[in-house]
């Protein structure tokens, strides 16, 4: 852990400013890798699945990284309203997320690959939107979820997730000769 201002640097965000940082400095990244992919080269099953030993494509890993966030902006919408959250989806169990990430592919299957990206920068504009309207007391002050806060729930399911979707996708785009 490198120190900073007195401070211990983590790679995990502590506050409401870390948690906006992390996920605008990773989405900008991950976006620009996305932008530089032929659309044509976007269906092909070359990337690393979620499941061990399958291969998805990278219009599957947008599909995934919108349905994390989408679920996100759900579990929070639904806890304000006082109502009852099946985590992390209904019908699914914690140990089943390859499973729920087949599920994420299989509801955006039919969508274009600009569509795709548009709705994942709409989804990650509406999580940065939830982030700015609550406190770093509501983020992080507090258990949200079983022993977790709000903030770190939203990292474990958006800036981490696109971190390891990056690294799938940056190592596609060189077995492809992109990078």
């Amino acid at each position: 852990m490198r120190k900073t201002h007195n401070k211990p640097f983590s790679s995990v965000p502590q506050s409401k400013e870390e948690l906006e940082l992390a996920i605008n400095s990773i989405f900008d990244k991950l976006m620009a890798d996305y932008l530089t992919i032929p659309v044509e080269l976007t269906r092909e099953r070359n990337v690393e699945g979620n499941i061990k030993g399958t291969q998805v494509s990278v219009c599957d890993t947008v599909a995934y990284l919108i349905g994390w966030g989408k679920l996100v902006l759900k579990w929070h919408r639904l806890k304000a309203q006082g109502l009852p959250v099946e985590f992390p989806e209904a019908g699914f169990k914690w140990n089943q997320l390859g499973l729920l990430a087949e599920h994420f592919h299989e509801q955006y299957a039919d969508w274009k690959y600009e569509a795709l990206l548009k709705e994942l920068e709409s989804t990650v504009n509406e999580l940065l939107s939830l982030i700015s309207s609550l406190s770093n007391y509501a983020l992080y002050e507090t258990t949200w979820y079983d022993k977790w806060t709000l903030g770190r729930m939203i990292q474990f399911n958006t800036s981490s997730p696109m971190k390891n979707m990056r690294s799938k996708v940056r190592r596609f785009k060189k077995n492809k000769g992109l990078l």
